[in-house]
């Protein structure tokens, strides 16, 4: 009796078992984070991020786009984590039942940015509302990011708390993401609004300055959410919430403390806020 074809099947069971465990690893060992263009911009992520899949054997994919993109992609199961800062939208996504887990990482404040010649003359204005009020009605140039982004979002509420709409030729929509809004509000001697963290990345190379800072409402947090495992079973949501704990950690929230661009600090740490506890 010969043994061979025997022998030859059982090789094959053993090869497809060790190729299907290898695919089984090599899915679970990616994460999958949607997050803001803000926040990718600033360098924070590539700056922490290499620490995270040394130390927990992951790979985590970023996407950079709009808050509201990013909220999209989780609640259509494309990612399995999203850190953003559009708190409204965020709520509403967890009420849904699409995020769970949510924990508060860090925050900065958003802040007007403009040429120095200021043709609104809201340099060293502490109101933002005011402030926008002053640049429609003089109709100077502004550059809205113009997209589903938290910055925009945040604009948006601004614009409506003076009692009217932008509209018209000065006031230009881009659609694109924080840097490349600078970048053109610089080229086009306009006023914009950015997160603090992109603006000091940007800032060396700009001709735009800082005009306008200080209000409470332009508090900016960021939070970290899981996908729902309930919703979508294939998601990585032991790794999503393997990079939640690393992120509100206490030794990677000094790291978020101790990033700088040119001695100024990005972002401030805000996971002691954390009351939640994690479910499945």
């Amino acid at each position: 009796m010969s043994f061979s074809p025997l022998l030859n099947y059982f090789k094959i069971l053993v090869f497809l078992f060790l190729l299907t465990s290898q695919l089984t690893f090599a899915d679970t060992a990616i994460i999958r984070l949607a997050t803001t263009t803000s926040t990718d911009n600033s360098g924070l992520l590539k700056k922490l991020l290499p620490t995270f899949e040394t130390e927990k054997n992951y790979k985590v994919h970023v996407i950079a786009v709009g808050t509201g993109k990013a909220l999209r992609l989780l609640r259509d199961g494309d990612v399995d984590v999203v850190l953003v800062h559009a708190r409204a939208a965020e709520d509403i996504l967890i009420a849904d039942g699409y995020g769970v887990n949510r924990k508060d990482v860090m925050y900065n404040d958003f802040v007007i940015i403009g040429t120095e010649q200021d043709p609104a003359n809201i340099k060293g204005m502490s109101d933002a509302v005011a402030a926008f009020a002053k640049i429609m009605q003089k109709r100077s140039t502004f550059v809205s990011r113009g997209d589903d982004s938290g910055t925009y979002k945040k604009e948006l509420i601004l614009w409506s708390q003076t009692g009217a709409k932008p509209s018209g030729k000065w006031y230009r929509q881009a659609g694109q993401g924080m840097g490349k809004v600078l970048l053109m509000a610089g080229e086009l001697g306009a006023y914009t609004l950015s997160d603090r963290g992109t603006w000091l990345t940007y800032q060396a190379n700009s001709p735009l300055k800082l005009l306008v800072e200080g209000d409470s409402r332009l508090f900016n947090p960021y939070g970290i959410i899981a996908v729902n495992p309930k919703k979508y079973s294939e998601a990585n949501y032991t790794g999503a919430m393997s990079l939640i704990d690393w992120i509100t950690s206490t030794p990677t929230q000094k790291a978020i403390q101790n990033y700088t661009v040119n001695g100024e600090v990005l972002f401030n740490p805000m996971a002691s806020n954390n009351n939640a506890t994690a479910t499945r």
